[in-house]
Protein backbone atom coordinates (compact mmCIF):
# COMPACT_ATOMS: atom_id res chain seq x y z
CA UNK A 1 0.00 0.00 0.00
CA UNK A 2 1.15 3.52 -0.80
CA UNK A 3 2.06 5.60 2.24
CA UNK A 4 -0.60 8.13 3.22
CA UNK A 5 0.80 11.66 3.27
CA UNK A 6 -0.21 14.79 5.16
CA UNK A 7 -0.34 17.94 3.01
CA UNK A 8 -1.18 21.55 3.88
CA UNK A 9 -3.14 23.27 1.09
CA UNK A 10 -2.72 27.02 0.79
CA UNK A 11 -5.08 28.26 -1.97
CA UNK A 12 -4.41 31.96 -1.41
CA UNK A 13 -6.02 34.47 -3.74
CA UNK A 14 -7.48 34.77 -7.23
CA UNK A 15 -6.65 31.94 -9.59
CA UNK A 16 -4.55 30.29 -6.90
CA UNK A 17 -7.76 28.81 -5.49
CA UNK A 18 -8.79 27.57 -8.93
CA UNK A 19 -5.57 25.91 -10.07
CA UNK A 20 -4.87 24.31 -6.70
CA UNK A 21 -8.20 22.51 -6.89
CA UNK A 22 -7.31 21.25 -10.38
CA UNK A 23 -4.00 19.89 -9.13
CA UNK A 24 -5.78 18.05 -6.32
CA UNK A 25 -8.12 16.46 -8.89
CA UNK A 26 -5.12 15.17 -10.83
CA UNK A 27 -3.40 13.86 -7.70
CA UNK A 28 -6.55 12.02 -6.72
CA UNK A 29 -6.93 10.51 -10.18
CA UNK A 30 -3.33 9.34 -10.14
CA UNK A 31 -3.96 7.47 -6.89
CA UNK A 32 -2.07 9.75 -4.51
CA UNK A 33 -3.13 9.06 -0.92
CA UNK A 34 -3.16 12.11 1.33
CA UNK A 35 -4.92 13.93 4.12
CA UNK A 36 -5.25 17.61 3.20
CA UNK A 37 -5.26 20.39 5.77
CA UNK A 38 -6.53 23.79 4.61
CA UNK A 39 -4.40 26.78 5.56
CA UNK A 40 -5.63 30.40 5.56
CA UNK A 41 -3.35 32.74 3.66
CA UNK A 42 -3.71 35.81 1.49
CA UNK A 43 -5.50 39.06 0.95
CA UNK A 44 -8.82 38.34 2.63
CA UNK A 45 -7.03 37.58 5.90
CA UNK A 46 -5.07 40.81 5.65
CA UNK A 47 -8.32 42.73 5.19
CA UNK A 48 -10.20 40.90 7.97
CA UNK A 49 -7.42 40.28 10.48
CA UNK A 50 -4.53 42.54 9.57
CA UNK A 51 -2.37 39.47 8.92
CA UNK A 52 -2.17 37.68 5.53
CA UNK A 53 -0.23 34.84 7.18
CA UNK A 54 -2.12 33.91 10.37
CA UNK A 55 -0.33 32.10 13.18
CA UNK A 56 -2.70 29.14 12.80
CA UNK A 57 -1.36 28.59 9.27
CA UNK A 58 2.22 28.71 10.49
CA UNK A 59 1.37 26.09 13.10
CA UNK A 60 -0.18 23.86 10.43
CA UNK A 61 3.00 23.92 8.38
CA UNK A 62 5.14 23.32 11.45
CA UNK A 63 3.14 20.18 12.08
CA UNK A 64 2.71 18.75 8.58
CA UNK A 65 5.88 20.12 6.90
CA UNK A 66 4.75 19.93 3.26
CA UNK A 67 2.46 22.38 1.44
CA UNK A 68 0.89 23.01 -1.95
CA UNK A 69 0.46 26.73 -2.52
CA UNK A 70 -1.67 28.56 -5.09
CA UNK A 71 -0.98 32.30 -5.37
CA UNK A 72 -1.36 35.51 -3.42
CA UNK A 73 -2.31 39.10 -4.21
CA UNK A 74 -0.05 41.90 -3.01
CA UNK A 75 -0.69 45.64 -3.29
CA UNK A 76 1.26 48.81 -2.42
CA UNK A 77 1.14 49.99 1.21
CA UNK A 78 -1.41 52.76 0.68
CA UNK A 79 -3.86 50.44 -1.11
CA UNK A 80 -3.32 47.71 1.47
CA UNK A 81 -4.11 50.05 4.34
CA UNK A 82 -7.19 51.37 2.55
CA UNK A 83 -8.63 47.84 2.25
CA UNK A 84 -8.15 46.92 5.91
CA UNK A 85 -11.32 46.40 7.92
CA UNK A 86 -12.28 49.78 9.35
CA UNK A 87 -11.81 48.46 12.90
CA UNK A 88 -8.13 47.72 12.16
CA UNK A 89 -7.10 50.97 10.51
CA UNK A 90 -4.57 53.31 12.13
CA UNK A 91 -3.50 50.57 14.54
CA UNK A 92 -0.03 49.98 13.17
CA UNK A 93 -0.74 47.05 10.84
CA UNK A 94 1.75 46.89 7.94
CA UNK A 95 1.22 44.56 4.99
CA UNK A 96 4.02 42.22 3.95
CA UNK A 97 3.89 39.40 1.42
CA UNK A 98 2.81 36.14 3.10
CA UNK A 99 4.84 33.99 0.73
CA UNK A 100 7.96 36.00 1.57
CA UNK A 101 6.93 35.62 5.21
CA UNK A 102 6.74 31.84 4.81
CA UNK A 103 10.19 31.76 3.24
CA UNK A 104 11.69 33.73 6.09
CA UNK A 105 9.74 32.02 8.88
CA UNK A 106 10.77 28.54 7.79
CA UNK A 107 14.04 29.54 6.10
CA UNK A 108 12.90 28.17 2.74
CA UNK A 109 16.22 29.19 1.28
CA UNK A 110 16.45 26.75 -1.65
CA UNK A 111 14.14 27.60 -4.54
CA UNK A 112 14.14 25.27 -7.56
CA UNK A 113 12.48 26.34 -10.82
CA UNK A 114 12.62 23.83 -13.68
CA UNK A 115 12.01 25.17 -17.19
CA UNK A 116 11.50 22.25 -19.59
CA UNK A 117 9.78 22.44 -22.94
CA UNK A 118 7.03 20.03 -23.97
CA UNK A 119 7.15 18.77 -27.54
CA UNK A 120 4.27 20.15 -29.53
CA UNK A 121 3.66 23.19 -27.34
CA UNK A 122 2.84 25.98 -29.81
CA UNK A 123 4.41 28.47 -27.40
CA UNK A 124 7.86 26.88 -27.45
CA UNK A 125 10.79 29.09 -28.46
CA UNK A 126 11.87 28.82 -32.09
CA UNK A 127 14.70 30.46 -34.04
CA UNK A 128 16.05 30.66 -37.56
CA UNK A 129 18.83 28.24 -38.46
CA UNK A 130 21.15 27.95 -41.40
CA UNK A 131 19.56 28.06 -44.81
CA UNK A 132 16.54 29.90 -43.42
CA UNK A 133 15.42 26.78 -41.55
CA UNK A 134 13.33 26.91 -38.39
CA UNK A 135 14.84 25.35 -35.26
CA UNK A 136 13.05 24.48 -32.02
CA UNK A 137 15.77 23.77 -29.45
CA UNK A 138 14.89 21.60 -26.47
CA UNK A 139 15.00 23.72 -23.32
CA UNK A 140 15.86 21.80 -20.16
CA UNK A 141 17.09 24.31 -17.61
CA UNK A 142 16.75 24.16 -13.81
CA UNK A 143 17.30 27.41 -11.92
CA UNK A 144 18.45 27.31 -8.30
CA UNK A 145 17.51 30.61 -6.71
CA UNK A 146 18.68 31.62 -3.23
CA UNK A 147 15.32 32.42 -1.71
CA UNK A 148 15.74 34.37 1.53
CA UNK A 149 18.48 36.95 1.06
CA UNK A 150 19.59 39.54 -1.52
CA UNK A 151 17.17 42.42 -2.22
CA UNK A 152 14.24 40.35 -0.92
CA UNK A 153 15.53 40.35 2.66
CA UNK A 154 13.38 43.39 3.43
CA UNK A 155 16.19 45.41 5.03
CA UNK A 156 15.34 48.82 3.59
CA UNK A 157 14.36 52.33 4.56
CA UNK A 158 12.75 55.47 3.21
CA UNK A 159 14.17 58.47 5.09
CA UNK A 160 16.55 56.17 7.00
CA UNK A 161 17.01 56.64 10.76
CA UNK A 162 19.96 58.74 11.82
CA UNK A 163 22.08 55.79 12.96
CA UNK A 164 21.53 54.04 9.61
CA UNK A 165 22.38 57.21 7.71
CA UNK A 166 25.57 57.68 9.73
CA UNK A 167 26.58 54.08 9.08
CA UNK A 168 26.18 54.53 5.32
CA UNK A 169 28.10 57.78 5.48
CA UNK A 170 31.18 55.83 6.58
CA UNK A 171 31.37 54.39 3.05
CA UNK A 172 33.28 56.83 0.81
CA UNK A 173 31.12 56.22 -2.25
CA UNK A 174 27.95 56.93 -0.27
CA UNK A 175 29.30 60.08 1.34
CA UNK A 176 30.68 61.35 -1.98
CA UNK A 177 27.58 60.69 -4.08
CA UNK A 178 24.73 61.01 -1.57
CA UNK A 179 26.15 62.93 1.38
CA UNK A 180 24.41 66.13 0.30
CA UNK A 181 21.03 64.50 -0.35
CA UNK A 182 18.46 65.31 2.37
CA UNK A 183 17.64 62.24 4.45
CA UNK A 184 13.93 62.50 3.68
CA UNK A 185 14.75 62.17 -0.04
CA UNK A 186 16.65 58.90 0.38
CA UNK A 187 15.33 55.37 -0.09
CA UNK A 188 17.79 52.54 0.58
CA UNK A 189 17.49 48.79 -0.04
CA UNK A 190 20.28 46.45 1.00
CA UNK A 191 21.55 43.41 -0.92
CA UNK A 192 22.65 40.84 1.65
CA UNK A 193 24.47 37.54 0.98
CA UNK A 194 25.74 35.30 3.77
CA UNK A 195 28.42 32.68 3.27
CA UNK A 196 26.34 29.86 4.78
CA UNK A 197 23.24 30.45 2.63
CA UNK A 198 25.32 31.04 -0.50
CA UNK A 199 27.28 27.83 -0.01
CA UNK A 200 24.05 25.92 0.57
CA UNK A 201 22.40 27.01 -2.68
CA UNK A 202 25.60 26.33 -4.63
CA UNK A 203 25.92 22.80 -3.24
CA UNK A 204 22.22 22.15 -3.89
CA UNK A 205 22.72 23.14 -7.53
CA UNK A 206 25.77 20.90 -7.97
CA UNK A 207 24.09 17.98 -6.17
CA UNK A 208 21.08 18.24 -8.47
CA UNK A 209 23.27 18.41 -11.58
CA UNK A 210 25.25 15.36 -10.45
CA UNK A 211 22.18 13.26 -9.57
CA UNK A 212 20.22 14.17 -12.71
CA UNK A 213 22.91 13.98 -15.36
CA UNK A 214 23.39 17.68 -16.11
CA UNK A 215 26.86 18.45 -17.45
CA UNK A 216 27.20 22.05 -16.29
CA UNK A 217 26.37 24.60 -13.61
CA UNK A 218 26.24 28.28 -14.55
CA UNK A 219 26.48 31.11 -12.03
CA UNK A 220 24.24 33.96 -13.20
CA UNK A 221 25.14 37.11 -11.26
CA UNK A 222 27.06 40.37 -11.89
CA UNK A 223 30.41 40.09 -10.07
CA UNK A 224 32.17 42.62 -12.29
CA UNK A 225 29.94 45.38 -10.84
CA UNK A 226 28.33 44.02 -7.66
CA UNK A 227 31.70 42.90 -6.41
CA UNK A 228 30.97 41.97 -2.82
CA UNK A 229 27.74 39.94 -3.10
CA UNK A 230 27.87 38.56 -6.64
CA UNK A 231 31.61 38.28 -6.14
CA UNK A 232 31.09 36.10 -3.06
CA UNK A 233 28.86 33.70 -4.97
CA UNK A 234 31.29 33.35 -7.86
CA UNK A 235 34.29 32.89 -5.53
CA UNK A 236 32.55 30.20 -3.46
CA UNK A 237 31.23 28.40 -6.54
CA UNK A 238 34.73 28.10 -7.98
CA UNK A 239 36.04 26.72 -4.69
CA UNK A 240 33.20 24.21 -4.28
CA UNK A 241 33.37 23.00 -7.89
CA UNK A 242 37.14 22.48 -7.72
CA UNK A 243 37.00 20.59 -4.42
CA UNK A 244 33.80 18.55 -4.68
CA UNK A 245 32.44 18.51 -8.26
CA UNK A 246 35.39 18.54 -10.71
CA UNK A 247 33.45 16.46 -13.23
CA UNK A 248 30.78 19.14 -13.72
CA UNK A 249 31.60 22.08 -15.97
CA UNK A 250 31.34 25.54 -14.41
CA UNK A 251 30.35 28.67 -16.33
CA UNK A 252 29.82 32.28 -15.33
CA UNK A 253 27.39 34.66 -17.04
CA UNK A 254 26.34 38.18 -16.12
CA UNK A 255 22.58 38.52 -15.71
CA UNK A 256 22.29 41.06 -18.53
CA UNK A 257 24.30 38.93 -20.96
CA UNK A 258 22.30 35.88 -19.92
CA UNK A 259 19.12 37.57 -21.07
CA UNK A 260 20.68 37.82 -24.54
CA UNK A 261 22.26 34.38 -24.65
CA UNK A 262 19.18 32.49 -23.52
CA UNK A 263 17.47 33.28 -26.82
CA UNK A 264 20.56 32.37 -28.83
CA UNK A 265 21.51 29.00 -27.35
CA UNK A 266 19.15 27.95 -24.53
CA UNK A 267 19.96 24.28 -25.13
CA UNK A 268 23.53 24.89 -23.89
CA UNK A 269 22.42 25.56 -20.31
CA UNK A 270 21.66 22.96 -17.67
CA UNK A 271 21.61 24.03 -14.03
CA UNK A 272 21.78 27.74 -13.23
CA UNK A 273 22.42 29.15 -9.75
CA UNK A 274 21.81 32.76 -8.72
CA UNK A 275 20.86 35.04 -5.88
CA UNK A 276 17.25 35.94 -5.15
CA UNK A 277 16.66 38.82 -7.58
CA UNK A 278 18.68 37.55 -10.53
CA UNK A 279 17.33 34.03 -10.01
CA UNK A 280 13.81 35.42 -10.19
CA UNK A 281 14.61 37.25 -13.42
CA UNK A 282 16.40 34.30 -15.04
CA UNK A 283 13.64 31.83 -14.17
CA UNK A 284 10.92 34.03 -15.65
CA UNK A 285 13.01 34.59 -18.77
CA UNK A 286 13.58 30.87 -19.33
CA UNK A 287 9.91 30.22 -18.56
CA UNK A 288 9.12 32.44 -21.54
CA UNK A 289 10.95 29.96 -23.77
CA UNK A 290 8.74 27.04 -22.71
CA UNK A 291 5.37 28.77 -22.98
CA UNK A 292 5.27 31.31 -20.18
CA UNK A 293 4.18 31.24 -16.57
CA UNK A 294 1.36 28.80 -17.32
CA UNK A 295 4.09 26.15 -17.50
CA UNK A 296 6.42 27.39 -14.75
CA UNK A 297 6.51 25.39 -11.52
CA UNK A 298 8.68 25.71 -8.44
CA UNK A 299 9.66 24.22 -5.10
CA UNK A 300 11.06 25.77 -1.94
CA UNK A 301 12.96 23.78 0.67
CA UNK A 302 14.33 24.44 4.14
CA UNK A 303 17.31 22.78 5.74
CA UNK A 304 15.13 21.08 8.36
CA UNK A 305 12.57 19.50 6.04
CA UNK A 306 9.81 22.02 5.34
CA UNK A 307 8.83 22.21 1.67
CA UNK A 308 6.36 24.40 -0.26
CA UNK A 309 5.42 23.81 -3.90
CA UNK A 310 3.83 26.50 -6.07
CA UNK A 311 3.44 27.80 -9.62
CA UNK A 312 5.45 30.95 -10.22
CA UNK A 313 2.53 32.89 -11.72
CA UNK A 314 0.57 35.34 -9.59
CA UNK A 315 -3.05 35.45 -8.53
CA UNK A 316 -4.22 37.11 -11.80
CA UNK A 317 -7.31 38.71 -10.19
CA UNK A 318 -8.67 39.84 -13.56
CA UNK A 319 -9.24 36.17 -14.46
CA UNK A 320 -10.38 34.88 -11.08
CA UNK A 321 -14.04 35.72 -11.62
CA UNK A 322 -14.36 34.17 -15.07
CA UNK A 323 -16.90 31.37 -15.41
CA UNK A 324 -15.73 29.02 -16.69
CA UNK A 325 -12.14 29.65 -15.65
CA UNK A 326 -9.75 29.99 -18.59
CA UNK A 327 -6.32 29.87 -16.93
CA UNK A 328 -3.74 27.20 -17.67
CA UNK A 329 -3.44 24.71 -14.76
CA UNK A 330 -0.26 23.00 -15.97
CA UNK A 331 2.16 25.03 -13.79
CA UNK A 332 0.21 24.11 -10.67
CA UNK A 333 -0.03 20.45 -11.69
CA UNK A 334 3.71 20.40 -12.43
CA UNK A 335 4.33 21.90 -8.97
CA UNK A 336 2.33 19.01 -7.52
CA UNK A 337 4.61 16.66 -9.47
CA UNK A 338 7.62 18.27 -7.82
CA UNK A 339 5.95 17.55 -4.49
CA UNK A 340 5.49 13.91 -5.48
CA UNK A 341 9.19 13.68 -6.36
CA UNK A 342 10.06 15.14 -2.96
CA UNK A 343 7.80 12.60 -1.22
CA UNK A 344 9.45 9.78 -3.18
CA UNK A 345 6.30 9.09 -5.19
CA UNK A 346 8.20 9.30 -8.47
CA UNK A 347 6.12 6.72 -10.29
CA UNK A 348 3.06 8.94 -9.83
CA UNK A 349 4.87 12.11 -10.90
CA UNK A 350 6.21 10.34 -13.99
CA UNK A 351 2.73 9.18 -14.98
CA UNK A 352 1.28 12.68 -14.55
CA UNK A 353 4.06 14.32 -16.55
CA UNK A 354 3.60 11.78 -19.35
CA UNK A 355 -0.13 12.55 -19.36
CA UNK A 356 0.56 16.28 -19.62
CA UNK A 357 3.07 15.66 -22.41
CA UNK A 358 0.57 13.49 -24.32
CA UNK A 359 -2.16 16.14 -24.14
CA UNK A 360 0.19 18.89 -25.32
CA UNK A 361 1.74 16.83 -28.12
CA UNK A 362 -1.69 15.76 -29.35
CA UNK A 363 -2.70 19.42 -29.59
CA UNK A 364 -6.47 18.94 -29.45
CA UNK A 365 -6.94 20.54 -26.03
CA UNK A 366 -5.26 23.94 -25.67
CA UNK A 367 -5.87 26.73 -23.19
CA UNK A 368 -6.19 30.28 -24.49
CA UNK A 369 -2.50 31.09 -23.91
CA UNK A 370 -1.49 28.05 -25.99
CA UNK A 371 -3.76 29.31 -28.77
CA UNK A 372 -2.16 32.78 -28.54
CA UNK A 373 -5.48 34.39 -27.73
CA UNK A 374 -6.10 37.41 -25.53
CA UNK A 375 -7.42 36.33 -22.15
CA UNK A 376 -11.15 37.11 -22.37
CA UNK A 377 -14.28 35.47 -21.08
CA UNK A 378 -15.33 34.37 -24.58
CA UNK A 379 -12.17 32.35 -25.46
CA UNK A 380 -13.86 29.04 -24.62
CA UNK A 381 -16.62 29.83 -27.10
CA UNK A 382 -13.88 30.42 -29.67
CA UNK A 383 -12.30 27.02 -29.18
CA UNK A 384 -9.95 27.38 -26.23
CA UNK A 385 -10.07 24.82 -23.44
CA UNK A 386 -11.25 25.97 -20.04
CA UNK A 387 -9.14 25.24 -16.96
CA UNK A 388 -11.37 22.27 -16.15
CA UNK A 389 -11.25 20.94 -19.71
CA UNK A 390 -7.45 20.92 -19.68
CA UNK A 391 -7.43 19.06 -16.36
CA UNK A 392 -10.02 16.62 -17.65
CA UNK A 393 -7.85 15.87 -20.68
CA UNK A 394 -4.83 15.18 -18.46
CA UNK A 395 -6.91 12.93 -16.20
CA UNK A 396 -8.22 11.02 -19.23
CA UNK A 397 -4.65 10.32 -20.37
CA UNK A 398 -3.79 9.24 -16.84
CA UNK A 399 -6.59 6.71 -16.75
CA UNK A 400 -5.40 5.24 -20.04
CA UNK A 401 -1.77 5.00 -18.96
Amino acid sequence: MMKRHSIVTLPGDGIGKIVLNEALRVLDSAGFRADYHHGDIGWEFWCREGNPLPDRTIELLKKHRTALFGAITSKPNDEAKAELDISLRDKGFVYSSPIVGLRQKFNLDICVRPCRSYKGNPLNFIRRGRGNTIEEPLVDVVIFRQNTECLYSGVEWTAPPEQVYKAFMTHPKFSENYGQVPIDELSISTRIFTRKATERIIRAAFDYAEKNGYKSVTVCEKPNVIRETSGLMWKLTKEIQKKSYPGILLFNTNIDAQMMWLTKNPEDYGVIVAGNMFGDIASDAFAGLIGGLGFACSAQYSEDGVAVFEPTHGSAPKYSGFSPSIVNPVAMIESACMMLDYLNEKDLSSRIRKAIAAVIKEGRVCTYDMMKMTGRQDVVEKGAASTTMMTDAIIAKLKNS
